[in-house]
């Protein structure tokens, strides 16, 4: 199989699963299911590109530890959104798109999960590149890669358990999730989410100019950064988040940084406020 015909292939695929998405978010009101088929969806067929034998020959070790990789990635997710929609509750975001498209909401979420897979495209292409440099053998870059993906999931894990454990004491009730990491940024599931699609750029590229296409995995990270900090993640959720709370948002949007982890800011920074979340 040329790498063509594997694009076509996975295009199609991936369209026809967000297609199946849309008609479980229509058939059970609960549009969370959409992410997590999605996140499942990008892991599968990222694990199964990496895999495919393009340049012929037997299989490297590096074709198999980025399978690992994006194995390891979207069980982690798509178990904690399956998890978190299981326990009920539409998503704020799908939610507020339901309002605002009204009748046109079914039509218009199709061609929004469309769009949807076609990201998950460019982030299954990013993995299947990192997984076909050709290097001999694991490199530094090889374990850096490693490295900055199971941080990212340890990061991301810790960062779920934290505000699940916040929610869950009855003390907290009332109260913004602020501590540990998400007093050193608003959205630290987001920043590791992020830093994950790093990993596999850091695998693809090759310093020494053998391998060109292996800057082309930086297209990953680029995409998830702005599908996170300027679409689909903050802008939708802190719109919700301000219109529902308002003042005591806009308190936390001043003392904690949005995406890049950091230090508090403001005298207020020790603080807790009416919960956001």
């Amino acid at each position: 199989m040329t790498m063509a015909i594997a694009i076509v292939v996975l295009a199609i695929l991936l369209s026809l699963t967000m297609a199946g998405a849309w008609l479980v978010a229509l058939r059970t009101g609960q549009s969370g299911w959409i992410d997590a088929i999605w996140s499942f969806a990008t892991g599968l067929f990222g694990a199964a590109a990496a895999l495919l034998p393009f340049a012929g020959g037997e299989m490297s070790s590096r074709q198999i530890l980025v399978a690992v990789l994006a194995l390891l990635w979207a069980l982690r997710l798509g178990i904690h959104i399956v998890a978190r929609t299981a326990r009920g509750g539409d998503d704020p975001r799908y939610r507020h798109l339901r309002e605002q498209w009204g009748s046109a909401f079914r039509s218009r979420l199709f061609w929004f999960l469309q769009i949807q897979a076609l990201a998950a495209l460019v982030l299954v292409l990013s993995i299947t590149i990192a997984a076909q440099n050709p290097s001999p053998g694991l490199r530094v870059l090889d374990w850096l890669g490693i490295a900055i993906l199971i941080t990212a999931v340890v990061g991301e894990t810790i960062a779920d358990r934290q505000l699940s454990a916040f929610r869950l004491d009855p003390g907290n009730q009332g109260k913004v999730c602020d501590v540990g990491l998400w007093g050193r940024s608003r959205h630290p599931n987001y920043f590791f989410e992020w830093l994950g699609w790093l990993a596999y750029a850091v695998i693809a590229v090759d310093l020494t100019g053998v391998y060109p296409p292996g800057w082309l995995a930086f297209a990953g990270p680029l995409l998830m950064y702005w599908l996170l900090v300027h679409a689909s993640g903050i802008p939708p959720l802190e719109g919700h988040m301000l219109r529902s709370r308002g003042k005591a948002f806009r308190e936390y949007q001043r003392r904690v940084n949005a995406f890049w982890p950091g230090p508090q800011s403001g005298a207020g920074a020790a603080g807790n406020k009416e919960d956001l979340r």
